[in-house]
């Protein structure tokens, strides 16, 4: 793997992200929109529900928790149709590039394009309601770092799915997330679900991961096994992902399909 390969690539994007003031519009705006939208809600709560003795801190905590994840896949996910869009993808394969160094560029320009949406909704949400995630402490990064794998497995699922199905799978890009919200237990504990059902959340990062973020805000300890699984669990799954990507790859160059990509 050559680093100034990866380097390249991921400067491409870069330059792509900030000589683009609209782009930088939409990666700032969605996220302040989903913690002003929450925030609200969550007060609403407050007057209305007694679970959760601080219901803004907690909701408003795991949707910019949910939202870095929703990020960091959609932003792998639109990188690489970024180079579809614009008619790109078939010079990537004409270049000197390995697969593992356009994998490696994508997951690291990922967390870039997350942080810039991230980072001002997390501080918006300090004066407007009083919350912030920084609250948490060290285990955030875990937390973050956990949710950022895991993010990324989903983008190499679906751009598998682009190169076995073609641009007609662009819609799943956006939806891949919201079919596994419902099991991430984001807003309220596995206990809700039915037994069935926890057995297969059980199985998915998310859980353990947001199980763990209201165990330290609720109760202000840290279970470090929790956070450990959730990035076991995280890896493996990346691990699945690469897997599934590099098949889909040999199977597009077999079928000869590659090429139309971009077309």
């Amino acid at each position: 793997m050559r680093w100034h390969k990866i380097y390249a690539l991921c400067l491409r994007h870069i330059y792509l992200i900030s000589n683009s003031l609209p782009r930088i519009i939409d990666l700032i705006y969605w996220p302040t929109v989903q913690i002003l939208l929450w925030g609200f809600i969550s007060k609403f709560f407050t007057l209305n529900s007694e679970y959760y003795s601080n219901t803004v801190g907690i909701i408003l905590t795991a949707a910019i928790l949910y939202d870095f994840l929703f990020r960091v896949s959609i932003s792998y996910n639109i990188m690489f149709l970024e180079e579809i869009w614009s008619r790109n993808f078939t010079n990537l394969f004409i270049a000197p590039i390995k697969l593992s160094e356009m994998i490696a560029s994508l997951t690291i320009t990922a967390v870039f394009r997350s942080l810039i949406g991230l980072i001002p909704a997390a501080l918006l949400a300090i004066p407007l309601f009083g919350v912030s995630v920084f609250k948490i402490g060290l285990p955030l990064l875990a937390l973050l770092f956990s949710l950022y794998i895991f993010g990324v497995t989903l983008g190499l699922l679906v751009t598998a799915g682009l190169l076995r199905f073609g641009p007609s799978f662009e819609n799943i890009a956006w939806a891949s997330l919201f079919f596994l919200a419902p099991l991430g237990c984001i807003y309220y504990p596995v206990e809700i679900l039915p037994l069935s059902l926890q057995i297969i959340a059980k199985g998915l990062p998310l859980v353990h991961v947001f199980e763990e973020m209201r165990n330290i805000l609720i109760n202000g300890t840290v279970n470090y096994f929790e956070i450990f699984i959730s990035i076991l669990i995280s890896v493996a799954y990346f691990i699945f992902g690469v897997i599934i990507f590099y098949m889909a790859y040999f199977g597009a160059r077999v079928r000869g399909t590659l090429i139309n990509m971009g077309e």
